[in-house]
């Protein structure tokens, strides 16, 4: 098998996962329809991902539906191999699995190195018969990535910079596949779309896999505790469609062949606003 095509935008969605399921669904048609090349949803501390993935799967036609990735403390690779060997050869061919190895933090006394961990999950991968160029990894430091174009088709990096995509790049070389994840907020107020952001972004800066790369990004200690402006700004494409583009543009120029969108809403404001921004940032890019 090849790795699928997942043309150069997509969208991330906590709620597609999360949400209302019979809207999501109504939602990931509507997102298909409107000519996204993939849809990444979250893995998270659960197991329940790839049931979610298949639902998604028979809920769209034509775009690749890709974790976000799936977490390798709550699943066996085995496991997982199996389940990919069992669909059929459509949904085979519009299946992405991004994983990553999470955050010793929340993972607790399990937590092993994480080069370590992902490569024996790697090699359970393989041993169960996983398609590997239908895996990627959340790869953020300079191992890491290398690993992903090592083993996998390829890297998933979340919340990161222009900058980074083209170190990244350099890192794996050509044609291996590059796909990071970008917020947006699309709000006016600068006040509203800084409380949008802070609420995005300040359970990762208390992560050390992040605070280490945004560090090597040129972010001091003081500015990610403050999650400062300076910072939110690097993370996120903040205030208009027009500046989300430029953001796509800018990572597509350092070297991305995909950029993933994830539109940051106010969480208890449900499916109405994620749309409306989705189309109009469809019209805009597509």
């Amino acid at each position: 098998m090849s790795t699928p095509v997942i043309g150069k935008v997509g969208i991330w969605s906590m709620e597609l996962r999360f949400g209302d399921r019979a809207q999501a669904l109504e939602a990931t048609a509507e997102l298909d329809e409107l000519g996204y090349g993939a849809l990444w949803v979250p893995g998270g501390i659960d197991s329940g991902v790839l049931a979610d993935m298949e639902a998604l799967l028979q809920a769209s036609r034509r775009m690749v539906i890709a974790s976000g990735i799936l977490n390798i403390w709550k699943h066996e690779p085995a496991d997982v191999a199996a389940w990919f060997k069992g669909l059929g050869e459509a949904e085979k061919a519009r299946l992405l699995l991004g994983i990553g190895v999470s955050h010793g933090p929340i993972i607790g006394e399990r937590w092993s190195k994480p080069l370590e961990a992902t490569g024996r999950f790697l090699d359970g991968l393989e041993a169960g018969g996983m398609a590997m160029d239908h895996v990627c990894l959340a790869a953020l430091g300079p191992k890491m990535v290398a690993l992903s174009g090592e083993r996998t088709a390829g890297a998933h990096p979340y919340l990161v910079t222009p900058e980074h995509t083209a170190q990244a790049r350099e890192i794996l070389g050509p044609g291996k596949l590059l796909a990071p994840e970008q917020g947006v907020v699309i709000e006016a107020d600068p006040a509203k779309a800084r409380t949008l952001a802070l609420g995005a972004v300040e359970h990762y800066a208390r992560l050390p896999n992040y605070r280490n790369n945004w560090k090597r990004l040129g972010f001091e200690d003081a500015e990610i505790d403050a999650c400062s402006d300076r910072l939110l700004h690097a993370l996120f494409a903040i205030g208009s469609v027009e500046a989300a583009a430029e953001r796509v543009r800018a990572h597509l120029d350092a070297g991305s062949d995909h950029v993933c969108l994830q539109v940051i809403v106010d969480r208890e404001a449900g499916f109405a606003p994620l749309r409306r921004h989705w189309r109009d940032l469809a019209e805009a890019l597509l």
